[in-house]
């Protein structure tokens, strides 16, 4: 049915910027396009979006990516979206204006009502559905004050009035002119309102949250005929046939399709995801058992553990302290130096997340004396992020009982190959980089792609995926065991900062 068509579309909606990307058969890049957007920080700890500057964002690098190299949206088999997830926008069904802005996954404003929950005793239940730990990174907190918040917007929840919707949901309400309301099961997972065991929006769940069914989005597959573009975007009516938040669509496009395969994805924050086949494993190391994929009626499960700030260190060094002005020059400054010279970073700038999930926890820097340089606080910052991504291998191989073989990375940092081979030097394992890093927005194309045929099976994208570069432990024990050892003990010191 595909034979005409020669390209598939991945929009991509991440935290900083949205993306646009077309791929061909032999799932190579042919065309992109990125535009950043605004954030918000109205007050400490809030992050907010603009959810109009986010449509409109993706919107026209859409249009831009097929423009850009004389690309017919007649010649694109399928869209496939991929999102930012947890973040937040209720919108109304009329005007399909939203009533108030986006709230990033980042935003900590529901910490205090998660921690009555917990005194309240809901953890267990929670985590027993969902698969999730009782934070405000999730949505359904987040949907709660907006409707507490907003004037008379309960009563219009109430009334079957709003919608809710993660970013995917947004985007295809929008692209549909309003006709589907759908959201997928890997979004739907992060919302604390889904069983992951039944693949239904709980009414226990929602009852606590005191959140309306008439709210949520109908819940789908990831790759299937989910909805179809109205003939006013992009002038053409082209199936959505794929859907998964970012770090599932990333799980998928670096092919870890087999259980005990992982990857990180370095981004704002770094995420961890292994795939563990049909068995929800629920971890007693604070990780998230959640959703990797839904293909026809197959579920597919892993345990994710993520990490608020890790490019996000980086790009606090440039704008933040004005260190440098590139991100790009933080390997040479991190290698002018022959070691971290007793230096350590904790990058606890929104709390730390797994496994230790302490909302209290602050940044700092630790073992700086009257030697200490921009070089230091670089290079310092760059084995942070290997640091906690480090934290979570530890906390999933005790989780799953095996030792992790390899490590398949991607995301913008991964170009960075002082880290990466830092990385591998910490884990004592091979870190793999594929050679297209776009692997959330691949995921998605993938997704996308196997649902019309365009791609035939799994097996056939298992010949695309390419490896650029393999990085393999070279530290000697005993200096691993000594930065290990020094790492713990600044983490233990930045917890329950606040009072």
């Amino acid at each position: 049915m595909t034979q005409n068509f020669t390209y598939v579309l991945a929009l991509d909606q991440g935290t900083t910027s949205s993306r646009a990307i077309v791929f061909d058969k032999k799932g190579q890049l042919v065309s992109v396009a990125q535009k950043e957007f605004t954030q918000y920080f109205p007050q400490q700890g809030w992050v907010e979006h603009d959810p109009q500057e986010i449509w409109t964002s993706q919107s026209s690098v859409m249009v831009e990516a097929l423009l850009s190299k004389n690309i017919l949206p007649s010649q694109i088999a399928a869209i496939g979206i991929t999102n930012q997830r947890e973040t937040t926008i209720v919108w109304d069904k009329k005007t399909g204006k939203a009533i108030y802005p986006a709230i990033v996954w980042q935003d900590r404003r529901t910490s205090a009502y998660c921690d009555s929950l917990k005194q309240a005793g809901h953890t267990e239940m929670i985590a027993q559905k969902t698969g999730l730990l009782l934070d405000a990174y999730f949505s359904a907190t987040k949907i709660r004050w907006i409707l507490a918040h907003v004037p008379g917007a309960r009563e219009k929840a109430h009334a079957g009035e709003l919608a809710f919707g993660t970013v995917d949901t947004w985007l295809i309400w929008n692209l549909t002119a309003g006709k589907s309301h759908l959201t997928d099961v890997t979004n739907a997972s992060r919302t604390l309102l889904f069983n992951i065991h039944t693949q239904q929006w709980d009414q226990e769940l929602l009852q606590l949250f005191d959140i309306p069914a008439s709210l949520l989005p109908q819940v789908t597959s990831c790759s299937g005929h989910l909805a179809e573009t109205a003939g006013d975007v992009l002038q053409a009516k082209i199936p959505i046939t794929g859907i998964a938040g970012d770090q599932q669509a990333a799980l998928f496009g670096q092919l870890c399709t087999q259980a005990g395969m992982a990857k990180t994805t370095y981004g704002t924050g770094c995420f961890l995801v292994m795939n563990t086949g049909n068995v929800a494993v629920r971890s007693s190391n604070q990780l998230l058992t959640t959703i990797a994929w839904k293909i026809g009626n197959e579920i597919t499960y892993a345990l994710e553990g993520s990490v608020f700030i890790g490019g996000a260190a980086i790009q606090w060094l440039r704008d933040g302290l004005q260190l440098f002005s590139d991100a790009k020059e933080s390997e040479k400054l991190a290698t002018s130096i022959p070691d971290n010279e007793g230096v350590y970073f904790v990058p606890a700038l929104a709390g730390l997340g797994a496994p230790h999930w302490d909302q209290q926890a602050r940044g700092a820097f630790f073992g700086i004396t009257r030697g200490t340089g921009i070089a230091h606080f670089t290079r310092a910052a760059l084995e942070a992020i290997a640091y906690q991504v480090y934290d979570v291998i530890q906390a999933m191989e005790k989780d799953c009982g095996t030792p992790l073989k390899e490590l398949r990375v991607d995301g913008g940092a991964t170009a960075n190959s002082f880290l990466m081979q830092f990385q591998a030097d910490l884990l004592n394992c091979p870190i793999n980089r594929p050679k297209i890093i776009e692997t959330t927005a691949l995921g998605a194309a993938f997704l996308a792609g196997l649902a019309v045929g365009f791609w035939k099976s799994q097996e056939e994208l298992q010949q695309l995926w390419q490896s650029d570069r393999k990085f393999s432990p070279q530290m000697e024990e005993e200096k691993r065991q000594k930065l290990v050892h020094f790492w713990n003990k600044a983490v233990q010191r930045t917890k329950h900062w606040q009072e």
